[in-house]
Parts: C-alpha cells; structure tokens; sequence
C-alpha cells in the first residue's frame, strides 16, 4: 500500500489535493482567456497589445495566475509551515532572495513556456512543487491547452485528472532498448553541446515540445522516453525543474544529473546547472553513462 506522505502541519493530502484542483483549474481558465484574448476570470485585468510596449499577454498572464496561486495557497493554508517562492516573485532578486533555511517551501512557475504561450502551441504549463529540505515530495504540473493536470506525490504516486475529476494513470513506454528510445527535447532553448549530445546518442528519434512540464507529460504518457537539460550559467531554474520532476519521480520514473547525482532545490542558488537526465526509469543508469562519455568528447570540462 502507498504510504502515507510527510507533509506539514495543519495540513493533510485529501485537503491539500483538492485546493490544488480548484486553484489549478482556475489557473488554466486564466491563461486560456489571455492566450484567447478573452476577459479574464476573477477580476484580473484585460492585457495591454504588445505593440504598447509590454509583454502584452505574457506580461498579464505571468502576474495574474502568480497571484491567483501565491493568495489562494495563503488563503486556505494560513497555518501551514511553509513558504512561497515563485518566478514572478524572484526575478531581480536571484542574488539576494535567500529561503535556504525553509524546511518546507512551495516552488511555483506560473507560465512555463512563454515562447510557445505567444507562438499559440499550446505546450506550456503551470508548475507546482512542496520542498522539503532540498527535495520535492509533492508536484502539480497543469497543461490549459490538453486539460491534463498531473499530480504526483513521492510514496503515494502519480496520474492525471480532467476538468470532471476523471482519473488516467501513468502509461510509461515499453521500449527499454537504447537504440528504440525516443528523446524528448527543446524547441526553442538549443545550442551547438545540445545538438552535438543529440547526434552522438544511438537512439531512435527526437521529438520537439515547449515546456519543461510538457515533455515530462510526454514521458508520462509514453509519447517519449528521455529528456535532457544542458545548460552552464543560463540555467533553468528551480520552477522549472522542481514539479515536472516529481510527477515523474513519484511514477517511478528517474530525473538526475548525468553523474548520477539527484537534483537539489531551495540551496539559495536558483540555478539548476549541468546535464540534467529524466526517463521512465527503466535504463536511466545506461541513459547516464551514454550522456556522460558523449559529453566527455563534445565538452570536455563541463560540469554533469
């Protein structure tokens, strides 16, 4: 049987579960509206053209479904030992916002993949994780455009719900041969170390997706079976990394860096630097090994 998560007090699963799905849900309608053009719900202005001089939607959307999220968590949990740290609320701060010392902490990206929010894809997401003491033990992942919000809970599980509450679980792939193995990869955030990582693995194929919460989605549904995050000083962040990796962890998957060494948040560097591996978890160790001599000769040097 799955056991029971830790979680902190004054607050229970069943309870914190379902404000998650209301507030999620909410957020979705907000994003739809704006990439619609739409007036958006709960009072949240309507955004400015881009042509004005702003992000226009992006903007808005960014700051509308941050607020919805921050208010809504501190609303119905004004007990809870924990604390909110969000894109929105860190940028211009990296290096002076400090919450290391949190033992628990709420991680939240309010848009993840904001190219493909303008460029109408569909493939961006909301994010959130509960970190505890470094490492993420409960995760939503939302995606407005498929009506898919994943959640996973580290012991308990992973699957995802639909607006009617209907419940589809986890459908890794069966392809556990290297050489069958599709990868999962960015659209919009590639360099020559990525693309020369991509033509020296042996594997079957790539696939393009936005967001960071959309390919783990991927792997989640056994569209895919592998991504990778390579990156130096213009890392992703830890509201990029910290929900789409524990939904995938609580399903059984694996997200680590290529040495084998697992993810830690909330270090009080937002920065989440190297050669990052998630997979079904069935060879991620071979996945790892592959990456590791591969980068060996395409960047000597660089940090897994």
């Amino acid at each position: 049987m799955p056991s029971v998560p830790l979680l902190p007090s004054y607050v229970t699963l069943e309870e914190l579960l379902q404000e998650l799905r209301a507030l999620c849900w909410g957020a979705a309608d907000i994003l739809l509206a704006y990439a619609n053009r739409d007036v958006p719900p709960y009072g949240f202005p309507s955004a400015l053209d881009v042509e004005e001089g702003v992000e226009g939607p992006v903007s808005a959307a960014d700051l509308a479904v941050n607020s919805w999220l921050l208010d809504g968590l501190t609303q119905q949990f004004p007990f809870a030992s924990w604390s909110l740290l969000s894109e929105e609320s860190a940028k211009g701060n990296l290096n002076t916002m400090n919450l290391s010392d949190e033992d628990w902490i709420w991680i939240l990206d309010p848009l993840d993949g904001t190219k493909d929010f303008l460029q109408g894809t569909g493939e961006y997401a909301v994010h959130l994780a509960l970190v505890n003491n470094h490492r993420p033990v409960l995760g939503v992942v939302l995606v407005p455009e498929a009506e898919e919000l994943w959640f996973g809970v580290v012991g308990f599980g992973t699957w995802c719900e639909n607006r009617r509450g209907e419940r589809s679980p986890v459908r890794f792939s069966q392809r556990k041969n290297f050489q069958d193995l599709i990868l999962v990869a960015s659209k919009n955030h590639r360099d020559l170390k990525l693309e020369g990582l991509l033509r020296s693995l042996d594997i079957a194929g790539t696939k393009e997706v936005g967001s960071v919460g959309c390919k783990i989605a991927t792997i989640l549904r056994g569209e895919a079976d592998i991504y990778i995050s390579l990156s130096g000083h213009s890392a992703p962040k830890d509201w990029d990394m910290a929900a789409p990796e524990v939904v995938l962890l609580a399903a059984g998957g694996c997200f680590s860096h290529a040495d084998g060494q697992w993810l830690q948040y909330n270090t009080g560097d937002f920065r989440q630097m190297g050669c990052l591996v998630a997979s079904h978890g069935y060879i991620h160790s071979e996945i790892c090994q592959a990456v590791s001599k591969a980068m060996m000769h395409i960047a000597p040097g660089f940090s897994l």
